[in-house]
């Protein structure tokens, strides 16, 4: 077969650096974003945080450029002759008197009063931490002590030690170069089970909840019938099957709501209760703040997070410099190109982050509008079916950059603060037609088992038909999903003595 050569034109579509770090910057909750900033303020010299009150904004020349300057080549250098001999720094070093025109992020969302005020973020101590300042009080050999530190890094973040002595003891063999054996690390494990909180070490959640009995010391007949309940009468507890555990232990109605009284004031999860040392996890940084005024509802931006940034002034210098100067060889050429492609990468970053804010600002003023009835009123009844398609197509933006704003987002209420995933839903017809979010649906449901007899508690059937009744077409079947969905158990595990 003979070889032969063709020209073809073909259409793709191509991410260019810039837009994929804006989509990157989308997703960002303002709790990370300015660690986010810090790396590149450590990645790029060029960037850096501006000291003083500048008050000029990206003008339309400064786009321009940007936009012109956007292809992927003209960012990545190849480092040729011919560049070498063409460095055109005009763009760069001003006419007169040698300014730059100083990029900078701020946007007129964000209210010149609040300019001073501090978030204010504790400072947290890690739950293996707190473990770890325990050790340190023990009076244990260099060996025991090494023992102890692997069996406390081995700790879930829930308390909980889920690995085996076995497994433990092999970790200690091919990582610490320890010969143990199950027996020796039982008894670091129950050493570390005296730790605060209460609970902490154990295996699995019979073993907690006894541990923490156990560590009581009123010595009240309840707390000794509640430890024999969960040592004997374990699966007939978490399946409230009382009437089991009451003939088994000859216990009274009185006597049996003392028990199970003493068992459910215990904690399930005794790591849960301790800060984790992700700030974005641990507690909540909002990204939008929605105030009701006079009727009124205004939209604002967190900005505290992020700094006014600028192009550095020592790389102004060097360009000027560079432009000043009668020789100029090829290794001054190099570290202009250089100088040049940092400057270039800072104005992108400076313009993503504008481009997020703004971004930001469109998605969350639309959702306010479309859901004004709930951020006047609070009513959860009054949300509207709501999905990603219909933000998009009121914004003009990508469902992608939708979901991306939308995600790990939180929106400050007079009532209180909302995910931004909590405003989307599905739609439900009603035996007169109308679409109803499911929101709506789920919160009738919640209001319906809330107020329900804990003697007796509402069967999925019976809440099926109580819905029905109030003219919402829902199967069983949708009333379980809805009711798992809002971590609700079933009727039987509801009830209560």
């Amino acid at each position: 077969m003979a070889l032969s050569q063709s020209l073809q034109q073909k259409l793709l579509q191509k991410l260019s650096p810039q837009q994929i770090q804006l989509m990157k910057l989308l997703q960002v909750p303002t709790a990370n974003l300015e660690e986010r900033i810090k790396e590149e303020l450590e990645e790029n010299p060029a960037l850096e945080v501006s000291e003083e009150d500048h008050e000029d904004q990206f003008d339309t020349e400064i786009k321009d450029e940007f936009e012109s300057n956007a292809d992927e080549d003209d960012y990545e250098k190849d480092g040729s002759e011919d560049e070498y001999d063409n460095i055109d720094i005009s763009e760069y070093v001003g006419d007169d008197d040698g300014e730059i025109a100083d990029y900078k992020l701020r946007d007129d969302n964000y209210p010149e009063a609040d300019d001073n005020k501090v978030i204010p973020y504790r400072i947290e101590t890690s739950f293996h931490e707190h473990l770890l300042e325990q050790l340190g009080m023990l009076k244990l050999d260099d060996r025991e002590r090494r023992i102890a530190e692997q069996i406390v890094g081995s700790i879930d973040d829930d308390g909980y030690l889920r690995r085996e002595a076995a497994a433990i003891v092999d970790d200690l063999a091919f990582r610490q170069n320890i010969d143990s054996n199950d027996q020796e690390v039982e008894k670091v494990i129950r050493l570390i089970q005296q730790f605060d909180p209460a609970g902490v070490g154990a295996r699995d959640l019979q073993e907690c909840l006894l541990l923490q009995l156990q560590r009581q010391k009123v010595e009240a007949k309840e707390v000794e019938k509640a430890i024999e309940v969960l040592t004997h009468y374990f699966d007939e507890f978490t399946k409230k099957h009382y009437d089991k555990i009451q003939r088994g232990l000859n216990l009274t109605d009185e006597g049996l709501k003392e028990v199970i009284s003493q068992i459910i004031r215990l904690t399930p999860k005794p790591g849960g209760n301790h800060g984790d040392i992700n700030k974005a996890e641990s507690y909540v940084v909002p990204d939008f703040f929605v105030y009701n005024n006079g009727g009124k509802l205004e939209l604002t931006l967190n900005s505290k997070n992020a700094p006014d940034l600028r192009i550095s002034e020592g790389y102004r210098e060097m360009l000027r410099e560079y432009d000043r100067g009668s020789k100029k060889d090829k290794r001054q050429k190099e570290a202009v190109l250089f100088i040049k492609q940092k400057i270039d990468a800072a104005k992108w970053f400076i313009d993503a982050i504008k481009q997020r804010q703004h971004t930001l600002s469109s998605v969350m003023g639309t959702i306010m509008e479309y859901q004004r009835e709930f951020f006047l009123t609070g009513d959860e009844t009054t949300l509207k079916p709501m999905i990603l398609k219909d933000i998009a197509e009121r914004t003009g933006l990508d469902i992608s950059t939708v979901s991306r704003v939308a995600n790990s987002k939180f929106v400050q209420t007079e009532f209180g603060t909302y995910r931004l995933k909590f405003f989307f839903s599905e739609s439900l017809s009603t035996d007169s037609g109308e679409e109803v979010s499911t929101r709506e649906v789920k919160k009738i449901l919640s209001d319906l088992i809330e107020g329900e007899s804990k003697k007796k508690p509402l069967s999925d059937e019976k809440l099926t038909e109580l819905l029905q009744e109030k003219g919402y077409n829902i199967a069983r079947r949708t009333v379980a999903k809805y009711r798992e969905q809002l971590n609700i158990p079933v009727a039987r595990l509801r009830k209560e003595l």
